[in-house]
């Protein structure tokens, strides 16, 4: 039985019992999301396809339950997907016969070198809730996000979890957090796929999977303005991972300035250490007798430090990673779509390549303090160099910039618009240069 459909029974059966109990109805919640969403990229220079193209309507219904009332206290959570599509012409949605589909969209067939998308597609997602004083633990459809496991919501419906996990607050300003995931729906997937990574996760027959990702950690808050945070996380057969994090917020003179400083340390795990249907991507130098091997085991540390400073409307910030090892910086990768919590997980790229040394700097402006609240811009550059392949270093750059107005009162609250716009350029051989525009409507009605 999938966690899911065990979550929704013992919940129910619970719930029937107890429907009316005070807080479960009056604490529930239930809220219908609207996304509008066009994509365009322009693949640069090579060959194959240039253009790829697309545009969806996203409807995501969610119902979040209040509890029961006891000592023991029970809740069910459920979100329903639904997505249309309004464009994807065959030969500009991006799909092949080695993909996941469209960016955005399944396939109806891959028959050919480019597949049509799906007209629409759905998913049902459930949740059973179990709560103890200050302590939760969570069974079913999840969607989860710290230092090692990030859900992805970069298109038109967002990425989904299904396992189980457990967050504690019982110790004042201790958070504890455990979990199990088994498997992931992508956010162009109506099935749960197994969890890979990068260099192992073809959706051919090749690919390789696993079905347990554990996680846990601890965020701590030292003071008011300094937190300590500390990870594991380990996909079974392929990586295990620990992050260590501080966060410093500082008053200086009239605004803000927050330092974040990470640190990952990533090794193989099982399979990945001996068997090449597991390797991961990146570079191997250590090994001269293998010159041109471009896969092997997870290999990584990775340093970084980003800081913003906020004043009067305006966010400056600057910032540095730098990953040391044989191999990329691995993180939980289907190949449909995926996200990280690294300070370079942007629009296009990620820069967490062996050996890369990556600087940035952003800028945003919130125009509230002009008196147009709700209107915001900003635009970020970064620039990585010294990344390991097998003929010499080489180097990328990208640059984006947002301008997003969310409507803050009256008729029209929540309504939101948006551009995001990319350009990465790279010198790395085999690899297309990529500008990408992206415009997004969003509404979000509340329901209960």
């Amino acid at each position: 039985m999938k966690k899911s459909t065990l979550a929704l029974a013992v919940a129910v059966g619970v719930l029937a019992q107890q429907a009316s109990a005070a807080g479960f109805i009056e604490d529930s919640k239930a809220t219908l999301g609207l996304r509008n969403f066009y994509i365009n990229t322009d693949n640069r220079d090579g060959t194959g396809q240039n253009k790829s193209e697309e545009w969806g309507q996203g409807f995501d219904l969610r119902f979040i339950s209040g509890y029961t009332q006891g000592t023991v206290q029970f809740g069910v959570d459920a979100i329903a997907l639904y997505g249309v599509r309004l464009d994807s012409g065959r030969g500009t949605n991006g799909a092949t016969t080695t993909s996941y589909g469209s960016s955005m969209f399944p396939t109806e067939s891959t028959s050919g070198s480019n597949s049509r998308a799906v007209p629409d597609f759905a998913s049902l997602g459930l949740t059973g809730k179990v709560k103890v004083s200050q302590t939760e633990l969570k069974i079913g459809t999840l969607q989860p996000n710290n230092p090692v496991i990030k859900t992805n919501d970069g298109r038109l419906l967002p990425q989904t979890f299904t396992g189980g996990e457990l967050k504690s607050n019982e110790i004042k300003d201790l958070t504890l957090t455990g979990g199990l995931i088994n498997a992931a729906k992508g956010r162009n997937s109506t099935n749960d796929e197994g969890l890979s990574i990068a260099g192992a996760n073809n959706p051919t027959s090749t690919g390789r999977r696993s079905n347990k990702f554990y996680y846990g950690g601890a965020d701590y808050k030292i003071t008011k303005d300094l937190t300590a945070s500390y990870y594991y996380g380990e996909l079974k057969d392929f990586y295990s991972q620990n992050f260590l994090g501080l966060v410093h917020n500082w008053a200086i003179g009239p605004g803000v300035l927050k330092s974040d400083l990470r640190y990952y340390r990533s090794r193989d795990n099982g399979s990945n250490g001996d068997t090449a249907a597991y390797y991961t991507s990146g570079w191997y130098s250590d090994h001269p007798t293998n010159a041109t091997k471009v896969k092997g085991k997870v290999d990584n540390d990775l340093y970084s430090y980003l800081a913003l400073y906020s004043v009067e409307g305006h966010t400056f910030g600057a910032g540095y990673q730098y990953t040391k090892g044989d191999s990329d910086f691995p993180w939980l990768n289907q190949g449909d779509g995926s996200s990280n919590s690294t300070i370079t997980d942007v629009q296009i790229q990620k820069f967490a390549r062996a050996g890369e040394r990556t600087w940035q700097a952003r800028y945003a402006y919130d125009f509230a303090k002009l008196g147009v609240p709700g209107l915001t811009a900003g635009v970020t550059y970064l620039h990585g160099d010294n990344i390991n392949t097998t003929t010499g270093d080489h180097s990328e750059w990208e640059r984006d910039i947002s301008l997003a107005y969310v409507v803050p009162e009256g008729t029209f609250k929540n309504l939101g618009f948006a551009w995001k716009n990319a350009m990465w350029r790279t010198d790395l051989p085999n690899t297309r240069s990529q500008d990408e525009n992206r415009l997004i409507v969003s509404y979000s009605i509340p329901l209960l």
